[in-house]
């Protein structure tokens, strides 16, 4: 229209186009101000100018598209997802630069140094209150000073090596205890309190470390004791083995030979008897028998003997029986006269 005009050509109805133009265009800029689209990790707080509303909606927009009075009503967006406040004595590890850990003391004085971490959300309930109470500042008003607080209260109620060793689960779960009352106070909704570390001073740490070599030295000596102690009844067992060896040895040994005694005493016994009994038929039969005796003699001399030689002045041992004689049953042949032999003196 414009352009036709300045070229000196006429525009039926001109000024009710561009009016009508102009009327769209504002509408559509009034609708475009009033559409609000709240991501599904956020929630939004309408802050308003409209009498009654005390400045805000008490309720907030949730995710998806939303409507609010243009010109009279502007949407504050808040963050739902979880949120994560690190404070370490590692430079650029947490929000702030540089050592931002917890300094804290024990029950007995000792000085410890907390790395931890607070995982948070917001409660999309309680956005609005949020809104009312911190802003967009509950980091610095509210996460991060309740939480170096509720540390070193609770330090506090421990001893230095309750801190780090026994009781280190019970001191995480008293500050989660605590820290998850004072967030949903705030608005918020504690995930998790993570103790990542505790750091002590030098002067402790050197002691601490010391205490540790005294005590791995101690365990070695009671270890070599232990050992030695073994060693030594290893050696008794030993000794005992062998002595036990020995004695069921010597108590074989001296079974055997009661035995071997016992039966050469059983075999002299029956000897014994046996010559008794010889004996006892010996003497019967010479009482019975005189000739018995003189038999006994020639059956002892040598088989080999056929002549005797005695002196001439005495007399025969034993008298010899009578060839001839019938009685003995016996029949000899009669040996030739032997002159006796002289002797001189």
């Amino acid at each position: 229209a414009i352009y036709r005009l300045s070229r000196g050509q006429r525009l039926r109805n001109a000024g009710v186009l561009i009016g009508s133009f102009l009327v769209i265009a504002i509408l559509l800029t009034i609708v475009s101000a009033g559409l609000v689209f709240v991501q599904p990790t956020e929630r939004g707080v309408v802050i308003s100018a409209l009498p009654g509303q005390e400045g805000v909606r008490s309720t907030p927009l949730v995710p998806g598209l939303n409507w609010v009075i243009p010109f009279f009503e502007s949407v504050v967006f808040y963050p739902t997802n979880r949120q994560t406040y690190t404070m370490s004595v590692t430079p650029f590890e947490g929000q702030v630069q540089g050592d931002d850990s917890v300094q804290a003391r024990t029950s007995d004085g000792q000085i410890v140094f907390i790395d931890a971490s607070v995982i948070f959300a917001m409660d999309p309930n309680e956005t609005v209150e949020v809104h009312k109470k911190w802003l967009s500042n509950w980091i610095d008003n509210l996460v991060r000073p309740q939480s170096r607080g509720i540390i070193r209260d609770e330090v506090a109620q421990f001893g230095i090596e309750e801190v780090y060793s026994i009781r280190r689960n019970e001191l995480s779960q008293n500050i989660s205890r605590e820290l998850e009352g004072v967030l949903e106070e705030g608005g918020f909704i504690l995930i998790d309190f993570v103790l990542r570390n505790i750091t002590f001073s030098e002067e402790y740490a050197n002691s601490v470390e010391q205490k540790q070599i005294a005590e791995q030295q101690a365990q070695q000596a009671v270890f070599v004791v232990e050992q030695r102690r073994q060693e030594a009844e290893q050696a008794r067992q030993a000794a005992q083995g062998q002595a036990d060896s020995v004695a069921i040895r010597a108590e074989g040994d001296a079974r055997a030979l009661l035995i071997q005694a016992q039966a050469d005493a059983d075999a002299r016994l029956l000897r014994a008897s046996a010559e008794a009994d010889a004996l006892e038929m010996l003497a019967l039969a010479i009482a019975t028998n005189p000739d018995v005796l003189t038999l006994e003699y020639i059956q002892r001399l040598s088989p080999s003997i056929r002549t005797m030689l005695l002196p001439s002045d005495n007399p025969f041992l034993l008298p010899l029986p009578d060839m001839d004689d019938t009685t003995s049953g016996l029949t000899l042949p009669t040996p030739a006269p032997t002159p006796a032999p002289t002797t001189t003196p």
